[in-house]
């Protein structure tokens, strides 16, 4: 049988690619070591060990560059949210505390990540695209979330819970937890923080999540 050589891409496409991720992976980890306005192209191509030339054939300039990088952590982040989703089974309850457990894993929850997600967070303010790229992926979080927490109180008429708040309030804890993991590791590591999660949505829907242990 014939193959469909159009969608395989060439070595030169391959290449490409492999530069990109490499100049990417080279910038997260000088915003995470320097931070967002010390970080030089110098820095990056230092890191990636590629020419400047390098850098500006496949990336144009800095902000090119830097926009690329949050467009890549964010993307990724998706692709593992959308995953858990479809692994964790029908139930919603199921569901979100997968997520969670997704949110304080080693892959998600790393402390040179959060460094490079709170830097672009903090230019929001002054780089518009960059507010509306994290806007984007955070209000398609929030609302998946308020639907699961929608079918769990369907059938709960006397619940008085608003699943927009709910969503809109474990998203704004997990973000505030994975500030102080950054800021404050000796305090603060993955597993409290996870269980302070769980702990919450036990507080607030004890017919579906169980408190967690290891709290002290």
């Amino acid at each position: 049988m014939p193959t469909d050589s159009g969608n395989i891409p060439d070595s030169r496409t391959l290449a490409k690619q492999r530069r990109r991720e490499q100049l990417i992976k080279a910038t997260i980890n000088c915003v995470a070591k320097r931070g967002f306005s010390a970080t030089t192209m110098a820095d990056i191509t230092r890191e990636a060990g590629l020419s400047l030339g390098i850098v500006n054939l496949h990336f144009k300039s800095k902000d090119k560059l830097l926009l690329e990088t949050l467009k890549y952590i964010s993307e990724e982040y998706l692709r593992q949210w959308a995953k858990t989703l479809e692994r964790a089974g029908p139930a919603p309850a199921d569901k979100l505390a997968a997520l969670v457990e997704l949110d304080f894993s080693r892959t998600i929850c790393d402390r040179k990540k959060l460094a490079v997600w709170f830097a672009f967070m903090g230019e929001t303010r002054s780089r518009p695209i960059y507010m509306k790229t994290c806007a984007e992926y955070d209000r398609r979080y929030v609302e998946v979330e308020a639907e699961l927490f929608a079918e769990l109180l369907r059938d709960d008429a006397e619940s008085r819970h608003d699943p927009q708040v709910l969503a809109t309030t474990l998203d704004a804890l997990i973000d505030g937890l994975w500030l102080d993991i950054l800021l404050t590791p000796k305090e603060m590591d993955r597993n409290r923080a996870r269980n302070l999660v769980m702990n919450y949505l036990h507080t607030v829907l004890p017919d579906y999540f169980q408190p967690a242990s290891g709290l002290e």
